[in-house]
């Protein structure tokens, strides 16, 4: 309440939601050429719930955003993979400070524009094979390039309104987008939920279904209590002065979160893991029935023992590979060493970047152990009893919406408190 009596950031908060709305009217509007009702059929499948829950509903009218943000994702992946000393250029570009961000932005734009180029003929051509109904009305050459480059336009518009969140709006844009997406989702989840298992039963059956729905609930609050614990859990440093001026504190401390990555690696996974599966969706009628075609199926299918192993292990990798970018040793202890100032009972130097690396490393185990865990169990549960593969994906779906709203809430505390010393300074 206190946000909204301040001009500033009241328009901040109805521009992020006027775009929000935009995005999600533009997730309605179905691509020319497509008959969005061949997608019941294969609504189910792990590639289908993953790219429904990170485009919002997209892909289930095969909209004008059915691919969401996740090429732009996946792009992201690929330039900070590059600049762990592959290619030597981005290197360069990482220690250019503002202009090298600049370079790398642009590089990941246009390596969006190839990867969704190629994802959105993939998926046109893979669902259209997969469905007895045909997704496509007229499937020749022209028609697949032209959904292909307004797939690829819809992303690279959903990635501009993202930025301008970023830059005007309250919350990361990206993150912002796949948040308002999700809880659009959610009605339809528990009206899902409702009708697998209450839905037209009566006696003991009606009540095994009411206490299973009860059971869901339960284990929602559950998980939304120990995700925002975990979250807002960290480790403080002590820091020490070697020089006393007047605008060293008198004593401070180097948070680091417990799971300094945040939801990210779950998001990359989730993008990761999507990527094989158009491709190989592309190749469905001509190999269909050949045993490497349907090994790979097996790995990055989500509904498949191979597949949830391989998306744990993604979001293990993820977070610790997140992690260093999140905090990069070497820069911190020297920023440190530039302001006087050292961690309590290190070295300064080499030793202090040791120190953070080793700090880093423990608390990526807990982390990824974290992380794993609230995204697993869901999964096997789904496919234990037979439930939809969005329930599966619903403890995705909780990080991502608590850590975003963590992030807002922590935003708009920061944007108030800087009004309210501002103010003070005034007067």
């Amino acid at each position: 309440m206190n946000t909204l009596k301040v001009k500033e950031i009241r328009r901040k908060i109805f521009f992020t939601l006027f775009v929000l709305v935009v995005y999600r009217i533009g997730a309605a509007i179905t691509v020319p050429g497509v008959n969005a009702e061949a997608l019941q059929e294969i609504s189910s499948t792990g590639l289908a719930s993953i790219l429904n829950t990170f485009s919002g509903g997209g892909l289930e009218n095969y909209s004008l955003f059915a691919m969401g943000v996740s090429p732009y994702i996946t792009a992201q992946i690929v330039v900070q993979l590059l600049q762990m000393d592959i290619v030597p250029r981005f290197v360069e570009w990482s220690k250019q400070g503002e202009v090298g961000r600049r370079k790398l932005n642009q590089a990941t734009r246009w390596l969006t524009i190839v990867l969704g180029f190629i994802q959105s003929i993939g998926i046109t051509a893979g669902f259209n094979a997969l469905s007895t109904i045909k997704l496509v009305n007229h499937p020749t050459p022209q028609t697949f390039l032209t959904i292909g480059l307004i797939l690829t336009a819809g992303t690279m518009f959903a990635t501009w309104m993202g930025d301008m969140i970023t830059e005007r709006g309250v919350g990361n844009g990206v993150s912002m987008l796949i948040f308002a997406g999700i809880v659009a989702q959610m009605p339809r989840a528990l009206s899902q939920l409702w009708q697998d298992q209450i839905a037209g039963e009566s006696g003991s059956g009606l009540w095994l279904g009411l206490g299973f729905v009860a059971l869901v609930i339960v284990a929602v609050l559950i998980i939304v209590a120990f995700v925002t614990w975990v979250q807002q859990a960290e480790r403080r440093l002590p820091i020490q002065y070697t020089r006393r001026t007047t605008t060293s504190p008198s004593s401070s401390y180097l948070p680091l979160k417990i799971n300094v990555s945040g939801v990210i690696p779950v998001i990359f996974a989730g993008s990761f893991i999507s990527t094989p599966q158009t491709i190989l969706m592309a190749f469905q009628q001509s190999h269909g029935a050949d045993t490497w075609y349907q090994t790979l199926t097996t790995i990055f299918n989500m509904q498949s023992g191979p597949g949830i192993s391989l998306y744990t292990f993604l979001i293990v990798i993820f977070t610790f590979f997140y992690a260093f970018v999140q905090v990069n040793p070497e820069k911190l202890a020297e920023n440190l060493q530039k302001q006087g100032s050292y961690i309590s009972g290190v070295r300064p130097g080499k030793g202090t970047q040791d120190f953070i690396s080793g700090l880093l490393i423990r608390l990526s185990c807990v982390g990824s152990l974290f992380l794993g865990l609230v995204s697993l169990l869901p999964l096997i549960a789904s496919n234990v009893w037979n439930l939809s593969q969005s329930i599966g994906l619903g403890g995705t779906s909780l990080l991502i919406i608590v850590q975003i709203s963590l992030d807002v809430n922590r935003q708009l505390n920061g944007l108030t408190m800087k009004r309210e010393y501002i103010g003070f300074i005034r007067e």
